[in-house]
């Protein structure tokens, strides 16, 4: 299984998942592309990257805008000479009751977490197509995108959202070569899983922690994830060994969701 040699787009790559998946495919042997709306978190981890001695380049942009995608994964192309996979990583949580989502809380979080699922594959198959050459589209989705979770009701419908577009996608560009897959983790130890257990603390008066340290003691395998596990599926796809794989939606959490 190897990425050596392959040029890969990470969206959401400053912090947490994105920025151990970033990790992990440079030590592998990718060059990456860096793409956050903050420059400052993607300019740390290009070092990092850099540091591994793999070439890199950052590209800041706000997701949810078309034109920025399109222009990211033009960049990637002339920073680094090619361009063979993106992985649309980014993404936004929201912790809240069906009864009281508004129209700007749909707006936001479809924006970021579905719209940019869109861009991103359009840009990328646009750009294997010009350039005559197979690729891959790797897609975050969630536990959330298998089963609905009180108080991430939006979210979910989110992340099931993705999974709708990832075999949609496939469907349409398997006859280009390209494939289309997506990652879903469970309960990851990161910023993100810090917030949702503060809202989880507001809305249901538990402690601190508790909502995180309960679900962390649902997963079979005792304990919670890293990027690092989110990471190592994520290089599978991306490399040749998953190259016959295309559609697909598949869990990476330790043992929660069963299908």
């Amino acid at each position: 299984m190897s990425v050596k040699g392959k040029v890969i787009l990470v969206t959401g790559a400053g912090q947490g998942i994105g920025r151990g998946i970033a990790l992990r495919l440079a030590q592998d042997g990718a060059d990456l592309a860096l793409v956050d709306i903050k420059a400052d978190t993607i300019a740390a981890v290009c070092e990092e990257v850099e540091s591994l001695g793999r070439k890199a380049t950052t590209f800041v942009a706000d997701v949810s805008q078309r034109a920025q995608v399109h222009a990211a994964v033009d960049h990637a192309e002339d920073a680094l000479g090619g361009f063979d996979v993106i992985v649309n990583n980014a993404g936004i949580a929201q912790v809240k009751p069906i009864a009281d989502v508004l129209p700007e809380d749909l707006e936001r979080i479809f924006r970021v977490n579905v719209d940019s699922v869109v861009w991103g594959t359009q840009a990328a198959a646009a750009k294997f197509k010009a350039r005559g050459h197979k690729g891959k589209v790797i897609n975050a989705s969630s536990i959330a995108g298998h089963d609905g979770f009180a108080l991430l009701g939006v979210y979910s419908a989110t992340k099931f959202a993705v999974r709708a577009l990832t075999q949609a996608a496939a469907k349409e560009y398997a006859s280009a070569g390209i494939t289309v897959n997506a990652y879903c983790p469970g309960i990851v130890g990161t910023s993100m899983w810090v917030e949702i257990d503060e809202r989880f603390a507001e809305l249901t008066g538990a402690p601190k922690g508790e909502t995180y340290r309960k679900y962390v003691d649902g997963i079979a395998l005792g304990r919670a994830q890293t990027p690092e596990d989110v990471a190592a599926l994520v290089v599978f796809l991306a490399s040749s060994d998953a190259d016959y794989i295309t559609g697909q939606a598949i869990l990476t959490d330790g043992g929660i969701v069963y299908r």
